[in-house]
């Protein structure tokens, strides 16, 4: 692994620009790859800039399209450096020339592999191992995932690729870990404020916590998970095991949505997806009340300033914790202040231009007799 850093050239003008990702290209074709990857990462996030910069201004899409188009050739350039650093990383550990965890390790003819001399830490070794995961099973996933941002006249961006890769190559075990079952508060909260469609598809149904309770309330369901947890509706329908990124509507069209989607680098891809895809005529998700800020992702942009939600519930009660699934643990009172963000289209088929917040507390709506789920505490 080379020691010196090369000059980069520190200008966002587009001859430097280019020159930059030029640069990363051609030290990554000399087998160069921590420095490739260094140089990638600034041509990335000087182009993102500039890509972002142009938009502000109101600039051509001719030349919004060039700014994205580097940053696509820079992330794609990064990315392949960061999966060939992962494949010597695995390399060294066979050969025992790098620690399995804990301190580096320091082999007896000195030869030690650190993290630090791939340039990454820890964490991020650990996301590029599984990016070359991805890449390994599935060749080209990386480009195509990145071609894909751009086809769709949007800025390539790393969350963007965790996203599309990581969803498409994680296993059952690792999606499993992100199953929050929604607590019954919420969705007596929700179905005593808002109306759906007398079918209601549940695209990330877990267990069926919320199906149940639309289905007790008179609604039919559509149940899909990209994890088969052999969910039924009330029928005997089980649920379809999909990647909701990657699906499309029924030829009957599209049904209300409601659930609580996975959160996550998944989300706002998750969520943009709904919207420009399945484009349903109402849609409820329960998500952390952060979700109404953020501005450096395209999909969080999308959904909330182009697709705005025309109404969100703010829980200023929080409601009781939702506990991964398979704790086994002590029931703990939740931190996480969350909302009902419900989109629906208007008559000039648009989700419209402005959101209506209301406080509501879920103790207000529950049925006579019911207990809560678990103890909570005022926000």
């Amino acid at each position: 692994m080379p020691s010196t850093i090369p000059n980069i050239p520190q200008s966002a003008d587009a001859s430097g620009l280019v020159e930059t990702v030029e640069r990363a290209r051609a030290l990554l074709d000399e087998g160069d790859i921590v420095n490739a990857r260094i140089v990638a990462s600034v041509a990335y996030a000087t182009a993102k800039t500039a890509a972002q910069f142009a938009e502000q201004i109101g600039a051509t899409e001719k030349l919004i399209a060039k700014a994205r188009r580097m940053q696509a050739d820079a992330l794609l350039i990064e990315a392949r450096a960061k999966i060939l650093i992962a494949d010597k990383w695995d390399e060294a550990q066979k050969s025992g020339q790098a620690s399995k965890g804990g301190r580096p390790k320091t082999v007896s003819d000195g030869n030690g592999f650190t993290s630090e001399e791939t340039g990454l830490s820890r964490k991020e070794i650990h996301e590029a191992r599984k990016l070359a995961a991805a890449e390994h099973r599935e060749p080209g996933i990386v480009e195509r995932a990145i071609q894909a941002r751009l086809s769709a006249g949007l800025g390539p961006t790393r969350a963007n690729l965790r996203a599309a890769v990581g969803t498409a190559s994680a296993t059952k075990a690792e999606r499993g870990q992100n199953l929050y079952e929604t607590p019954p508060e919420a969705m007596h909260t929700l179905l005593a404020l808002e109306e759906f469609s007398a079918t209601v598809f549940e695209p990330a149904c877990g267990r069926g916590a919320i199906s149940r309770i639309l289905e007790a309330a008179g609604y039919g369901v559509v149940l899909a998970d990209l994890v088969d947890y052999g969910t039924a509706d009330q029928h005997g329908e089980l649920q379809t095991v999909q990647d909701f990124l990657t699906s499309q509507p029924g030829d009957g069209g599209t049904c209300d949505i409601v659930t609580n989607p996975p959160y996550g680098d998944v989300l706002n891809a998750f969520v943009a997806h709904a919207l420009r895809v399945f484009r349903p005529r109402k849609m409820a998700l329960l998500l952390n009340l952060n979700f109404l800020c953020g501005f450096a992702d395209d999909d969080r942009n999308f959904v909330m300033d182009d697709c705005p939600p025309a109404r969100v519930y703010v829980f200023k009660r929080r409601l009781p914790m939702m506990h991964r699934d398979g704790w086994n643990g002590e029931k703990a009172s939740s931190r996480m202040n969350t909302a009902w963000f419900v989109w629906e289209l208007r008559e000039d088929g648009t989700y419209g231009d402005c959101t209506v917040a209301r406080r509501v507390d879920w103790k207000d709506f529950l049925p006579a007799g019911t207990a809560t789920t678990a103890g909570s505490e005022a926000a």
